[in-house]
C-alpha cells in the first residue's frame, strides 16, 4: 500500500512539473510584456529609415498628399472646363504643393465610357491640362507640375458605359523631386514636420466666440 501511494505521489509530481515547463511561458512573463505588442520603436525605427535615407521620400509625400487633401476633382460631361466645387478642391491643392517646393507633381486626366477610345484620351488630357494651369494660377511653378498622361476612359471608378460623372476626374499626384533631389538637402520636410507637430500640442480654444456685449444682451 505504501508503495502505491509512492508510485501516486511520483506521478503528480510529474505532472506539475510538465504544466510547470509547458505554461511557464504564459505565467512566468517579464512586467509590461501584456502591453507591449513589439510596436513600441516603430516611431523611432522609421525616423531611423527617413534620415538613412532607406524610405522612398516619394512614396511618403505622396501617401501624406493623398490623405490630407482631396486629390481628385471631376468634370461635366464633355466638358474640360473647372466648375466652383474643382477650383476649391484645387485651391486646397495648391496650398499643400506650396509648403514642398522641391516636389513635382502630375496630373492624370480620365473620362467615362461615352465616346471612341481616341477622343477620351483628348478629353482627359485637356482636364489635366486645365487643372495644372490652375494650379499655376495659384502660385505653382509648372516646372513642378505635368500634365503629359491621359487614360481617357481605360481606369474608371464605376463599371458602366452610360455616363458617370465619378468616372470624369482628375487625379494629382506626387512624381518625383526637382532635379531629380535623392532627398531634402534643405530640410523643407522636416520643417514642415516639426511646424505641424508644434501646432498638434497647442491647446484648443474653449472659448464659444460669444463677445462681452452680447453676454450682457443675453443676461
Amino acid at each position: 500500500m505504501q508503495g502505491r501511494y509512492s508510485m501516486i505521489r511520483i506521478g503528480i509530481a510529474a505532472l506539475g512539473l510538465v504544466l510547470v515547463t509547458g505554461c511557464g511561458a504564459e505565467f512566468y512573463r517579464e512586467a509590461g510584456a501584456t502591453t507591449d505588442r513589439g510596436d513600441f520603436g516603430n516611431a523611432t525605427m522609421n525616423n531611423t529609415m527617413l534620415m538613412n535615407g532607406d524610405r522612398s521620400y516619394v512614396l511618403d509625400l505622396g501617401q501624406r498628399f493623398a490623405e490630407e487633401v482631396p486629390s481628385m476633382v471631376n468634370f461635366a460631361f464633355n466638358s474640360s472646363q473647372l466648375d466652383a466645387g474643382a477650383r476649391e478642391t484645387l485651391r486646397v491643392q495648391a496650398g499643400w504643393i506650396r509648403q514642398f517646393p522641391e516636389v513635382r507633381f502630375r496630373v492624370y486626366g480620365h473620362t467615362d465610357l461615352v465616346g471612341s477610345a481616341s477622343y477620351n484620351r483628348q478629353l482627359g488630357l485637356a482636364r489635366a491640362q486645365a487643372v495644372v494651369a490652375y494650379l499655376a494660377s495659384q502660385g505653382i511653378s509648372r516646372s513642378r507640375l505635368e500634365a503629359v498622361v491621359s487614360y481617357g476612359e481605360t481606369q474608371p471608378l464605376i463599371m458602366t458605359e452610360n455616363r458617370e460623372r465619378r468616372n470624369r476626374r482628375t487625379v494629382t499626384e506626387v512624381s518625383g523631386f526637382v532635379d531629380g533631389h535623392p532627398n531634402l538637402l534643405d530640410g523643407k520636410y522636416a520643417e514642415v514636420i516639426y511646424r505641424e507637430y508644434v501646432r498638434s500640442a497647442q491647446p484648443k480654444s474653449t472659448l464659444s466666440g460669444i463677445t462681452g456685449s452680447e453676454m450682457a444682451t443675453e443676461q
